[in-house]
């Protein structure tokens, strides 16, 4: 049984958001692994938090935005793929579990390439 034919500019909508997600899951796993690592040496290894550089305060504040541009991405290629909204909150959260964005943004886009024939 064969699938049906997806519209060209359909695929192309699908494919132009599953690229931004998959970019924003990368980065947004990256910046959780730095802000894990920063927790870690602040609260585990140096003697107090309050000794910790001044600088730490924005590794969370990048990691914040970047998880915000993940959010925004993943309702883009939810609206765009039409999924159920189980689907748009696991992946939501994908992105606040070490590894687990880089987890959810491979499952995503063996499902979406291969419903939109990508």
């Amino acid at each position: 049984m064969t699938q049906p034919q997806i519209h060209p500019e359909r695929q192309a909508r699908v494919r132009k958001a599953l690229k931004f997600f998959s970019t924003a899951a990368f980065v947004t796993g990256i910046w959780l692994l730095i802000l894990v690592a920063e927790m870690i040496y602040k609260y585990l290894i140096l003697p107090s938090p309050s000794d910790a550089p001044g600088w730490f305060f924005y590794v969370a504040q990048a990691h914040g935005v970047f998880y915000m541009i993940y959010l925004i991405t993943t309702v883009n290629l939810g609206i765009n793929a039409r999924w159920e909204p189980l689907k748009w909150i696991t992946t939501a959260l994908a992105g606040t579990i070490p590894f687990l964005s880089f987890v959810a943004e491979h499952k995503r886009r063996k499902e979406v390439t291969a419903q939109f024939q990508l």
